[in-house]
């Protein structure tokens, strides 16, 4: 228990300060101690969608954290730190407004602060372009990590093998996430399949291009100088990851509240969890102990972005999309301890 407060000590702090802020910001509203209390309510209930939504995002940071050197690990964990939770949870939000209301920075967080009604419904409005871009990010990672002819350990094999065996097609990934998006394209009128799929497109190069970069500085990294570079592709990768995680996380808060800085609290004190989770797996090693617990964030992830194209069309909660990861997980964790039993027991 000790162990794990000490990992989760930031975390707890801040959660309890931010929740402190809450009950002032709703007090503050109108002088009432009922209304500071819910305030205190809808900012929990942020904390706990944002890890719900994001520990997946944990588990796949810890195993590529794994793969990283030891000082670009110490980079993300620090510097990746301050990107995820106000890069991500708070500036990220306001540049999208920005952009789709062609404002600036401070008439947008103008915006934000005293008219959150549009400020949500100029987020909202952008919904098209949020679910192309991270649905095709996301299922390029997802479907990287399945088509890959090094993958050693199956879970589902039935499916893992023969997914494995198409790693020789080249762009074949590329061809899958194009499928489903023209697909959901056709359901769309034709200005919001135009918004999509350039969206879309724009995931696959970002993705692409983030890969490109990584194998590139990955080459160079014995080479002198350029030895500091040999993470930074990996780091670029994981940002981006975080930046498309974060979608839900925004857009949901707002069917909670429209109070911008409830919504920072929630979503960055949510985050810092996250973080520490990532923290404890790489440093306890856990993915190596639970056989199948990245099979089943990498299927949590899958799911997800086959979500994010699907919002296009219909309304899914946010806790369905929780509970959905949460269970992928929660299984997957559950086969590692029966398999962990099994082979102890032989």
């Amino acid at each position: 228990m000790k162990n794990i407060v000490h990992y989760f000590r930031w975390p707890i702090g801040l959660s309890v300060l931010g929740l402190a802020v809450a009950f002032w910001l709703g007090w503050s509203v109108e002088r009432s101690v009922s209304e500071g209390f819910a305030f205190v309510i809808i900012g929990a209930v942020l904390m706990i969608l944002e890890i719900s939504l994001s520990f997946d995002n944990a588990i796949v940071n810890a195993a590529k954290l794994r793969t990283m050197a030891p000082v670009w690990q110490r980079r993300f964990l620090a510097w990746g730190m301050v990107i995820a939770v106000f890069g991500m949870r708070i500036l990220f939000p306001l540049a999208i407004v920005a952009v789709a209301a062609d404002t600036g920075p401070l008439e947008t967080l103008d915006l934000a602060i005293n008219q959150p009604a549009e400020y949500e419904r100029i987020m909202r409005a952008s919904h098209y372009s949020i679910s192309g871009f991270g649905g095709a990010f996301l299922m390029m990672v997802a479907l990287n990590y399945f088509i890959d002819e090094g993958k050693e350990v199956d879970w589902i094999r039935v499916l893992e093998i023969q997914l494995r065996r198409c790693a020789s097609i080249r762009g074949l990934q590329i061809a899958l996430v194009l499928v489903v998006m023209l697909g959901v394209s056709m359901r769309l009128p034709a200005a919001a399949a135009t918004e999509f799929l350039f969206a879309g497109a724009l995931g696959l190069v970002v993705f692409t291009g983030v890969e490109i970069l990584g194998q590139l500085l990955d080459r160079q990294a014995d080479a002198g100088a350029l030895a500091r570079a040999g993470g930074f592709g990996a780091f670029m990768y994981l940002e981006v990851l975080d930046a498309s995680f974060s979608f839900d996380g925004v857009i949901g808060a707002f069917a909670l509240t429209q109070n911008f800085f409830l919504i920072a609290i929630g979503l960055g004190v949510g985050a810092l969890f996250v973080r520490s989770m990532t923290i404890r797996l790489v440093e306890k090693g856990t993915l190596a102990q639970f056989r199948y617990l990245e099979h089943g964030a990498f299927y949590s992830i899958l799911v997800l972005s086959g979500i994010m194209f699907a919002q296009t069309v219909w309304h899914i909660p946010e806790l369905v999309i929780g509970l959905i990861g949460a269970a992928l997980i929660g299984v997957s964790l559950w086969s590692s301890v029966r398999y962990n039993n099994g082979r102890r027991a032989a």
